[in-house]
């Protein structure tokens, strides 16, 4: 992946909301906007297209299909992006790769989703013949699982998810379009404090299923250059792994694909984790940024709390984790949260923060993780760096 031929020329991102009665297709549309004006592109030019499956129209195979319709746009290559969280961060690259091949010349990565609207997902497979029924009918109770199992084979000091939350939080305080509901302070007594959801894990360990979008224009610099666009952010590095340890009856839950994809990433990049300016991870839940810390070798494996107290996680610190709130405290726009995180690490590249910018960012280390399968650990695991 060359540094200098493909680039992340623009992004949009709209306001989290829960419950709003509105559609993926009306978000999409507000995202399209937003991005057009931001870049003065003409929708026309725009000829490739990802799409994330959204859980609230997931039951509709012809989705990608349906928004190019409803956006009014005529992609020459269109995507539809099935790995949840990961879908924003792997419709880039696959848009990378089809502007290689000369399929189209300007793709618009979209996510959209309504969850806490309208619900239609049907996850399907073997979960309701062995899942849902003995209770395991949500992802918190598959994070309890897993909390519980590191807890059991490591040191995870409670005080150490809820300096997470806590500095997730002071950064979602400084976000507009965090969700108005997490845009108040939060102590670690206050989590401390939060009621058990799935023991061990707590509600203030957990995202809320909310409403929103965003999007990104995939294109080559020199594309970028003729346009006059003058801001844009090269994707240096890209892996992902789907079920980490398939072969193996009883795997370690514990163990991510991201600790199998890290060595490729930072080959690829040619950086360390020494080297990141910013950790933009997908964080539906804390032990996850925890096990990221130790799969991308922050630390080493089982040190992820003592890291976490002694590091300084604020926008201005040594290591920014989030500076948008993550999911977490901004809230989660359902299979579109992928994008959020993404989004947050393009604007922090292009020194469009505002109170919460990081001082001379460099690049961005933006994780995705797909869908939670009972008894393994998430189903799939990517990872992108951003260089300016």
């Amino acid at each position: 992946m060359s540094k200098s031929e493909i680039v992340i020329a623009g992004y949009s991102e709209t306001a989290v909301q829960f419950k709003s009665g509105r559609s993926a297709y009306d978000f999409a549309g507000e995202a399209l906007a937003q991005l057009l004006a931001s870049t003065g592109l003409d929708k026309a030019e725009i000829d490739g297209m990802s799409v994330t499956v959204p859980l609230s129209e997931c039951a509709n195979p012809f989705f990608a299909v349906y928004m190019a319709e409803a956006l009014g746009m005529s992609p020459t290559w269109l995507n539809y992006g099935g790995i949840g969280g990961c879908s924003a961060t792997g419709g880039v690259a696959r848009a990378m790769s089809a502007i290689r091949d000369g399929h189209c010349e300007i793709a618009v990565i979209m996510s959209a989703d309504a969850p806490s609207t309208r619900w239609n997902a049907n996850y399907a497979a073997f979960r309701p013949e062995f899942q849902d029924p003995v209770g395991v009918q949500s992802p918190p109770s598959v994070f309890g699982l897993l909390m519980s199992r590191y807890a059991h084979q490591y040191d995870l000091k409670p005080e150490a998810l809820a300096k997470i939350a806590v500095t997730q939080r002071n950064h979602a305080l400084l976000n507009d379009n965090a969700l108005d509901k997490f845009r108040k302070p939060l102590t670690e007594e206050d989590y401390l404090g939060s009621r058990m959801i799935a023991d061990p894990l707590r509600l203030l360990d957990s995202v809320m299923f909310c409403d929103g979008a965003n999007a990104f224009l995939v294109m080559t610099r020199e594309k970028a250059d003729a346009l006059g666009i003058k801001k844009y952010v090269y994707p240096s590095a890209y892996a992902e792994l789907t079920n980490v340890n398939g072969t193996d009856p009883l795997a370690d839950i514990t163990e991510t694909g991201f600790s199998r994809i890290a060595p490729k990433i930072w080959n690829q990049s040619g950086l360390t984790a020494q080297d990141i300016s910013m950790f933009q991870p997908y964080d539906d839940f804390t032990i996850a940024i925890l096990m990221k810390f130790e799969d991308f070798g922050f630390c080493g494996r089982g040190e992820g709390s003592e890291f976490i107290l002694s590091t300084d996680l604020s926008y201005s610190g040594d290591l920014p984790l989030n500076t948008g709130g993550g999911q977490i405290s901004a809230g989660q726009p359902g299979l579109a949260s992928g994008g959020l995180n993404l989004a947050e690490a393009v604007r922090q590249l292009f020194g469009e923060a505002g109170e919460r910018q990081v001082a001379d960012p460099k690049n961005a280390l933006v994780t995705g993780i797909g869908v939670i399968p009972f008894a393994r650990n998430w189903g799939t695991s990517a990872a992108m760096i951003l260089e300016v």
